[in-house]
């Protein structure tokens, strides 16, 4: 596969209290969980985006630091656009433990040379677990000197540019998207 993929480990964790990568889920540490789904992907590149380098980061893998000041995610996509080798970026959040290899290559199977992909679930577009190109890197690069942050407001305005291809989520692949915020969420998973 000829894609580049990111793990956006950055977050604060401040509603969790503690750092999400390390997290168990079914025993392992989310930070593995997520990792294995990418490899198994086989993108000609991974890389660990954060505000710091984290001590699990496996010693194959690229580390990547948000462009400060952080500004969430954004600060994350936007380092890691400047930085792949390849024509698309696959993200996915270090918090969604239930996303799976075949949902990202299904995302993957979208792909169009300058055009990303972005998946709508009930509650919006999810921007976390997403394929970016490399063309919107000046746009992310941007929006990281304007006042609004919200990958939201960004990436509903590179759909409607048709930058990126809306692909709704099927009812039955909405729960893949749900995420770790507090440790309240774990039952719920």
């Amino acid at each position: 596969m000829n894609i580049s993929a990111v793990l956006l480990a950055g977050g604060e964790s401040r509603r969790m209290g503690r750092d999400k990568a390390t997290l168990l889920f079914c025993g392992k540490p989310l930070w593995q969980i997520q990792l294995e789904v990418l490899r198994r992907l086989e993108p000609a590149e991974i890389f660990i985006s954060g505000r710091t380098d984290p001590a699990w980061r496996p010693y194959d893998v690229q580390f990547i630091a948000d462009i400060p000041p952080s500004r969430g995610p954004l600060s994350g996509l936007a380092a890691s656009l400047a930085n792949i080798q390849t024509t698309h970026l696959l993200a996915l959040a270090i918090d969604m433990p239930l996303m799976t290899e075949n949902y990202l290559r299904s995302l993957c199977d979208h792909v169009e040379p300058c055009r990303g992909v972005l998946p709508r679930t009930i509650r919006g577009i999810e921007p976390l677990a997403a394929i970016y190109p490399r063309e919107a890197a000046i746009e992310f690069r941007e929006a990281l000197t304007g006042t609004d942050f919200s990958l939201q407001t960004l990436t509903r305005r590179q759909v409607e540019s048709g930058k990126f291809l809306e692909i709704p989520v099927t009812e039955q692949d909405q729960t893949l998207f749900l995420n770790v915020n507090e440790l309240s969420d774990m039952p719920a998973l």
